[in-house]
């Protein structure tokens, strides 16, 4: 039901992790409230007049809310960098206010602020908390975006050059100043939510009682909006529309159905809220709130509050690739029963090693496309699934636009072996995909790799319900680790990775406790894992080949390692770099 409603971008830039040191970090957006709906919050400014956000919406193409305080010194750092982004962006039709929460914060020490950085938006002192409260706002140094329906687009901190306990020359990313552009662009989001480092805050919640009731247009397009509609459109891989209300009202017992179970949105690891940056599962808030309306009558609400219509581009998300390699032949896909995997080698004709700053695979029918996974090198070449993927594609997320100063490594004369998994969708169709490649303009200081920890000796005991299976390496170098993919067929029943100390001591690093094999997600973790070197990475899977597996084939077989779904595999793939190496 969702697919990541954003740009599925590596965030990877280090974290600040000793002591008293925080610095920005990419965190789930909707866990920040973003995609929802601010209410019209109203206030005088410190010059005396009126604001609404509202009003500010409806004139402009953007409004950006900037929480602060006299008396933070992470706030006050960052005025003139505010001041910046207003002069910048403001002639560009973007409306800027300041907010300051704390009480103590005097008049004239607003003033002086104020004059000293030349700020021109509104200010707002909000010594009640009220309108800070209105936006959600947990620390001085949250920056709202908001579009032109007052939906947050972006929040988060400005950018990363203060942080608490230290402080850099120059940002290396630019959090809000990217939100705006992406936005006025018409373009998704890269980096739609972060931590704020500032003074924390501790607001009441507001009370704004016409903000309350749950209506379509105020609360649940949006809801559906971030979650469903990526693949639930025209053009999308979802078997029906949800981008309207009469499509929602037309499937809304199948809508009910599969949120209440929670199988849609398809999001399989076991709860550990802000663990993971593309947390596809819905918020409890978003939960309650979508079923609440379903069992309400689905009221509809006010068409003035309804969100700005989603747009996806009809081209390449990843804009003109530098290199297109397409199947040599279009692939025909049966109407119905299953099929195998389906491979095909396309030579890249590079003559020269490229770095590849980002990836996007385009299926010529997505509806029968299951997943696909791109290996360097072809059939003759050793085994490519055991030292992981170059590129991958499963619906919903189709391409990968890694940050400046990362890419991953194509050699001259590279091969690109394609494995394809089609479904049947009932009609006989054909499929040529194509992978679109766009190259780093210089080389970068980290090359991103994908390893595998694979057990190729598997042995499924026939009519065994839990049978355990386990892969393991030693890290032989200081790494950090970016995400985790497992992949199993279709009697992959739950799996775990762990990391093992040197000392003995064991951490659960990601726990699958009901793998689904029509998911081939990828956990993206928030926050970079460091691995040092001597520490065993470990992936332990359970595989259920009794009859009370549905979509078992053969209960009575024993099943070893291959590369059809009526066999089976052991693969936990995991994205990561090397520390003090390209």
């Amino acid at each position: 039901m969702r697919a990541t409603a954003y740009l599925l971008v590596l965030t990877f830039a280090a974290v600040a992790a000793a002591g008293d040191r925080e610095a920005p970090r990419p965190v789930p957006p909707q866990s920040v409230g973003v995609g929802r709906l601010v209410p019209d919050l109203t206030a005088t400014d410190v010059a005396g007049k009126p604001v609404s956000l509202a009003a500010l919406a409806k004139s402009s193409k953007a409004v950006v809310v900037a929480v602060t305080s006299t008396s933070c010194p992470l706030s006050r750092k960052t005025l003139p960098s505010l001041a910046k982004l207003e002069a910048e962006f403001t002639p560009q039709g973007v409306a800027f206010v300041y907010v300051n929460p704390v009480a103590t914060d005097d008049a004239p020490s607003i003033a002086k602020a104020v004059a000293a950085d030349g700020l021109k938006g509104a200010y707002v002192a909000d010594p009640t908390g009220a309108f800070a409260a209105g936006l959600g706002a947990t620390s001085t140094g949250d920056v709202f975006v908001l579009d032109g329906q007052r939906t947050v687009v972006y929040r988060g901190a400005l950018d990363d050059q203060y942080g608490v306990g230290y402080s850099l020359d120059a940002p290396k990313s630019r959090y809000a100043h990217a939100a705006l552009t992406a936005l006025l662009a018409g373009q998704p989001v890269s980096v739609p939510a972060t931590t704020a480092p500032g003074c924390a805050l501790d607001l009441a919640p507001p009370a704004v009682a016409n903000f309350a009731a749950v209506t379509y247009h105020g609360r649940v397009s949006r809801v559906l909006a971030a979650n469903c509609v990526e693949c639930h459109r025209d053009g999308g891989v979802g078997p029906f529309k949800l981008d309207t209300l009469a499509e929602v009202a037309a499937h809304k017992a199948m809508v009910r159905k599969v949120v209440e179970a929670g199988t849609m949105p398809p999001w399989h690891a076991a709860p550990q809220p802000g663990h993971w940056a593309n947390d596809r599962s819905l918020t409890p808030a978003d939960k309650a709130d979508l079923l609440a309306w379903l069992k309400n009558g689905l009221p509809p609400g006010d068409p003035a509050d309804a969100p700005l219509p989603r747009h996806f581009p009809d081209g390449w998300a990843i804009g003109k690739p530098d290199l297109v390699v397409q199947l040599p032949k279009p692939i025909a896909i049966q109407a119905t029963g299953t099929m195998p995997y389906q491979t095909a080698t396309v030579e890249t004709g590079l003559t020269a090693e490229r770095w590849v700053q980002a990836i996007e695979i385009q299926p010529t029918d997505r509806a029968a496309v299951h997943h696909v996974l791109v290996f360097v090198g072809g059939p003759k070449d050793r085994p490519a699934e055991r030292d992981g993927y170059f590129a991958a594609y499963v619906p919903g997320n189709s391409h990968q636009v890694f940050p400046d100063g990362f890419a991953k490594k194509l050699p001259a004369g590279a091969r690109l072996r394609f494995q394809i998994h089609y479904t049947p969708t009932g009609a006989a169709t054909s499929d040529q995909l194509r992978l679109g490649l766009r190259f780093a303009a210089a080389p970068p200081t980290r090359e991103l790799k994908v390893a595998a920890l694979a057990n190729h000796a598997i042995a499924i005991p026939p009519n065994a319900g839990h049978h355990e299976e386990v892969a393991s390496i030693r890290v032989p170098a200081d790494a950090v680790v970016l995400a985790f993919m497992p992949h199993l067929h279709v009697r992959g029943k739950a799996c775990r990775y762990e990391s093992v100390t040197p000392a003995g001591v064991t951490t659960t690093l990601l726990d699958v406790p009901h793998y689904d094999f029509n998911w081939q997600l990828k956990y993206q973790l928030a926050e970079p894992l460091s691995v040092p070197k001597g520490t065993t990475l470990r992936f332990t899977v359970w595989y259920d080949n009794s009859r009370a597996n549905p979509a078992n084939p053969d209960p009575t077989a024993t099943v070893k390692w291959g590369p059809q779904t009526t066999d089976e595999m052991l693969l936990g793939y995991l994205d990561y770099y090397l520390v003090g190496k390209r």
